[in-house]
């Protein structure tokens, strides 16, 4: 069996300033495209670790993923997305690892648009595909695939067993086994991406159910919770099965997606997030900490790069400092700007400069407005360390130049590029212990959770007013289908 696997990630928020050209996705061809997944905790590496117990032959023409943030560049869509159109011819199955919310310059549909072109160039070749949680579903990626299966986590650990589903369905029915097909059922619900956490509410309600439709019989069930922060026709939740291409089978199974789909739209409400203002957020804070003896953390989810975010706003200290908060800890604020003049101070230098807030944001209305601060240069550092887990567990990131920069309130880790908050290692590369501090600003969703909750002795989400915030009625959206809930009264 010759089999193709590859790998193309991005969540588009299609509000944010930040360029997604070819170079951001780091992409990697060829055998470089294997040995960049083998052993990791990625779908493409659960496809290589399936099609290699079964000796096939790999072909793996790409491994792209970018972190989330404006279009696509129209030349790297379409030079990444033909590397892999190229490498079909032969193929006995295809697997793809995608995201499900890329949008393109020139493509609103960036996966449709692609499985509908592999469909094409490999008639009757089966298909399948494992998406992040939060993909932007439609009827071109659905007519395309034959299995697919999406994480069931937020935050996602779950990657690779999800990988590990969608081949087991896929290279049972390219050697024989039963012939699957993809049916769906969509809710004009743009859930919030605070409400789509799999570690409470509605969200790990209807996952729950979910599961017990596979326990019943159903190949795989999945709710998308959607990437709403897209003006796009349909950035909605969704529920998607993967069914045996068999009458009874599949008039079951679509019972099952009507019955999930039904319990999510009777409770629509528990999908939205109704952002406090930020002065009650710090003052909640300030409350928590006059008992607390471990960290309190900031959650700055108005300015979240896993969401899209330029994470360099400043609202969220800004306000913290109006305050009278102290003890701080901020990171990773990115700012190559700042990070070259801190470096040429050198370590132990006095300095006073702008940083943050210099990215502007046209869609909503943001000019650049950089932070005059005060400090002292603590440390510089090439800004890499190794996740410990347990998302991404035991891979290097490198978050570019960083330095620290202490300004008397708060201690703040400043980069040269956009990063979340994976682990401790974003402040141990600076020789900062962030269990040492009052309060912790992460810029971050849900991601540091996993790693920072345990440390800490309270969390409380803080919405800024970036790219990434919660409040909708800081967009414009123009492609949306209407009515949608929570942007219409339904």
């Amino acid at each position: 069996m010759k089999l193709l696997i590859a790998r193309l990630n991005h969540e588009t928020n299609t509000f944010s300033p930040v360029p997604t050209p070819l170079q951001a996705f780091n992409p990697s061809y060829g055998h470089d495209a294997y040995l960049a997944n083998k052993g990791m905790r990625t779908p493409m590496a659960a496809f290589i670790d399936a099609a290699e117990a079964l000796n096939a032959t790999l072909v793996t023409p790409v491994s792209a993923m970018a972190n989330p943030s404006g279009p696509v560049h129209a030349a790297a869509y379409d030079a990444l997305t033909q590397r892999i159109i190229d490498a079909l011819p032969g193929c006995d199955a295809i697997l793809l690892d995608l995201h499900g919310a890329m949008v393109a310059e020139h493509m609103a549909d960036g996966e449709g648009s692609l499985l509908a072109r592999v469909r094409a160039a490999a008639p009757g070749i089966p298909i399948g595909v494992a998406l992040d949680l939060h993909g932007n579903l439609t009827e071109q990626m659905v007519a395309n695939a034959d299995v697919m299966v999406g994480f069931k986590t937020y935050p996602h650990i779950d990657m690779y067993e999800t990988g590990a589903h969608a081949a087991r369905l896929l290279l049972a029915m390219a050697t024989g086994g039963p012939r699957y097909r993809v049916i769906w059922r969509q809710l004009p619900l743009m859930s919030h991406t605070l409400r789509s956490t799999t570690l409470s509410g509605a969200m790990v309600k209807a996952v729950n159910q979910a599961r017990a439709a596979e326990d019943q019989g159903v190949a795989a069930v999945t709710v998308f919770g959607g990437f709403s922060l897209s003006d796009i026709p349909q950035p909605f939740v969704s529920v998607v099965a993967t069914v045996q291409d068999s009458g009874a089978a599949h008039a079951r199974a679509k019972d099952q997606v009507d019955q999930i789909a039904s319990w999510i739209w009777n409770h629509r409400r528990d999908f939205f997030y109704q952002s406090a203002a930020l002065e009650a957020s710090l003052q909640q804070a300030q409350l928590l900490a006059s008992t607390a003896t471990r960290p309190i953390l900031l959650l700055d989810h108005g300015d979240n790069c896993m969401s899209g975010g330029t994470c360099d706003t400043m609202d969220v200290l800004q306000t913290a400092l109006k305050q009278g908060l102290t003890g701080m800890a901020m990171g990773p604020l990115c700012d190559p700007e700042a990070v070259a003049q801190l470096i040429a101070a050198g370590e132990g230098a006095s300095v006073e400069l702008g940083v943050g807030n210099k990215v502007a944001m046209p869609q909503i209305g943001r000019p650049a407005a950089p932070l005059r601060l005060t400090g002292q240069v603590r440390a510089i550092s090439d800004g890499s360390y190794t996740v410990t887990g347990p998302i991404y567990t035991g891979q290097t990131f490198g978050m570019g130049r960083t330095v620290l920069l202490d300004a008397g309130a708060v201690q703040i880790v400043i980069t040269e590029q956009t990063h979340e908050p994976w682990d401790l290692g974003v402040f141990h590369c600076v020789g900062l212990d962030p269990t040492q501090f009052r309060y912790l600003l992460l810029k971050s969703r849900m991601y540091c959770r996993p790693v920072f909750v345990p440390l800490s002795d309270g969390l409380v989400e803080c919405d800024s007013p970036g790219v990434t915030t919660s409040d909708y009625s800081r967009f414009a959206f123009h492609h949306v289908q209407r009515p949608a809930f929570p942007l219409d009264a339904i």
